[in-house]
């Protein structure tokens, strides 16, 4: 089994407060990316991808209101959202929360992470359109929505034709290394991804580190 880091997840309350939290703290605008109608949000991306990351972008994400309003989704939202925890943190402003993993076995990544002791959701068929063109995937969603160990664990996905990363303009955003703490050794064991290091000790799930026009920024996790 072989999985690379994909993308990180910053979460927001809305989509322009992402985008003032991008321009504000990273030093770049980030561009537009699409809605996600079967989890009623919407995101804004950016490429941080580097020789150990060759594929990574940034997404903000965020509950898409306008669907809010008119859509009964059939289940919670990902990444949390739907959760008060995670409502009261995005009150404080946008912040790191968790990062997807890319695979190109999903069945067998997902068995693997089951026979560690973790279920990390069945593989839900999702797509956006893009400014870009048309993106489709399969993502594995727990049934609650939430995110195991404060995130640290990774929602896992397997691209169908194009990686969205392709389509990205360069952002002057660099993704230097990705730290994970409070990892159950078992999960940890997997988890063999370049550029992330794994701590089963106690501490902020994440822990990113990215160049960026206002220099080497740290972003945490709660």
């Amino acid at each position: 089994m072989t999985l690379a880091l994909d993308h990180l997840v910053v979460a927001a309350r809305t989509l322009s407060e992402g985008a003032a939290w991008c321009e504000a703290t990273l030093g770049v605008a980030a561009g537009s990316g699409g809605r996600h109608a079967q989890f009623g949000t919407h995101n804004l991306v950016a490429k941080i991808a580097t020789a150990t990351f060759p594929l990574a972008y940034l997404e903000i994400i965020a509950i898409d209101a306008a669907a809010d309003a008119t859509q009964r989704l059939p289940r919670p939202r990902w990444f949390a959202l739907d959760e008060p925890a995670m409502r009261a943190r995005l009150d404080s402003g946008p912040r790191l929360v968790h990062w997807v993993a890319r695979t190109d076995a999903l069945a067998d990544a997902l068995a693997a992470f089951v026979a560690a002791g973790h279920d990390p959701g069945l593989p839900l068929h999702a797509w956006r359109d893009t400014p870009r063109g048309w993106l489709e995937w399969q993502i594995s969603v727990p049934q609650d929505g939430a995110l195991a160990c404060g995130g640290a664990l990774p929602t896992l996905i397997a691209w169908r034709g194009t990686h969205p990363a392709h389509a990205l303009a360069p952002s002057a955003l660099a993704l230097r290394s990705l730290q994970l703490r409070g990892v159950p050794a078992p999960i940890a064991a997997l988890l063999s991804v370049p550029g992330v290091h794994v701590d089963t000790a106690p501490g902020a799930a994440l822990r990113a580190e990215l160049e960026t026009p206002r220099g080497l920024v740290t972003l945490e996790s709660t």
